[in-house]
C-alpha cells in the first residue's frame, strides 16, 4: 500500500494545504496494489463469444437458447461485471467501462432469450444491440492510439453486435451467419488478450506484445512518480467527476 500526498516530493510527493485557520494540513491519498482484472474480463468475453457463435452457426440446435441464456447469466455476465468493477478500483476507467458494458449486453441478451420462444427474433433487442454497437465503436476508436488490443476487441464486438441486431430486425440468415463467423477472430483476440494480460500481471512485464502506447506504456514501465503525476485530478480525489 502506498501513501501519496498531493504535491510530489521525490517519488511519492507531498503538498501542504491551508486549513480553515490558516494552518498547514497534509492530505494523504492511499493507493492499494491489486491484481489486474483484465484477464478475467477477456476470458469471460471469450467464453460468451464461443457460445453465441455455436448457436448462430447452428453448431448446436436452436432449442439450446434457454441453456445459452442460463450460461450467460451464471458465468459470462457476472465475471465481466466483476472485471469491470475491479478495473474501476484500479483506476482504469477505459477497461472498466468496456467490461461493464459488454457484461450488461450479455445479461440483457440472456434475459431477452429467456422471455422469448427459442429461435424467435426481437426487433427491440435488435435496436438495443445496434445502440450498444455504436457505443462500443466509440470506445474502440478512443482506445486506438493507446491500447490497440483493447480497441480491436471493442471494434470486433461492435461489428458483431451490429450484425446480430440487423438479424433481429430483418431475419436475414446471411447476416446471422456473418455475425457468427466474426465470432471466430473475436474469440482469438479474447484468448490472446487473456493470456497476454495474465502473463504481464504475474511477471510484472510484457511477455506477449500488447502494443501499449503513451500512458498505457508508462503505466507498466514508469516509476511511482509517473504513476501519481496527475493523481490530484483523478476521480475520487477531485471534488467532482
Amino acid at each position: 500500500m502506498n501513501a501519496v500526498t498531493s504535491q510530489r516530493r521525490g517519488a511519492a510527493g507531498h503538498r501542504d494545504a491551508s486549513g480553515p485557520n490558516g494552518q498547514l494540513d497534509r492530505v494523504r491519498i492511499v493507493l492499494r496494489p491489486m491484481a489486474s482484472s483484465a484477464p478475467l474480463g477477456f476470458v469471460a468475453f471469450g467464453v460468451g463469444t464461443v457460445l453465441l457463435t455455436a448457436l448462430q452457426l447452428q453448431w448446436v440446435p436452436s432449442d439450446q437458447t434457454t441453456v445459452l441464456s442460463v450460461l450467460l447469466l451464471a458465468f459470462v455476465g457476472p465475471l465481466q461485471a466483476v472485471a469491470g468493477l475491479f478495473a474501476y478500483a484500479a483506476r482504469d476507467g477505459g477497461l472498466a467501462t468496456m467490461m461493464l458494458t459488454l457484461g450488461a449486453v450479455w445479461i440483457s441478451m440472456a434475459l431477452a432469450m429467456r422471455s422469448a420462444p427459442p429461435g424467435s427474433r426481437s426487433p427491440l433487442l435488435g435496436v438495443f444491440l445496434l445502440t450498444a454497437a455504436t457505443m462500443l465503436l466509440g470506445m474502440g476508436l478512443v482506445s486506438v492510439p493507446v491500447r490497440p488490443l483493447l480497441s480491436g476487441l471493442a471494434l470486433l464486438a461492435s461489428t458483431r453486435y451490429a450484425l446480430t441486431g440487423c438479424y433481429e430486425l430483418t431475419g436475414a440468415t446471411a447476416v446471422q451467419y456473418a455475425s457468427g463467423w466474426i465470432g471466430v477472430p473475436l474469440v482469438l483476440v479474447a484468448l490472446y488478450g487473456a493470456i497476454a494480460f495474465l502473463l504481464e500481471d504475474t511477471r510484472r512485464r510484457s511477455v506477449l506484445p500488447l502494443a501499449r502506447r503513451r500512458d498505457a506504456r508508462t503505466a507498466l514501465e514508469g516509476d511511482l512518480s509517473e504513476q501519481v503525476d496527475q493523481i490530484t485530478q483523478e476521480a475520487g480525489v477531485r471534488r467532482q467527476l
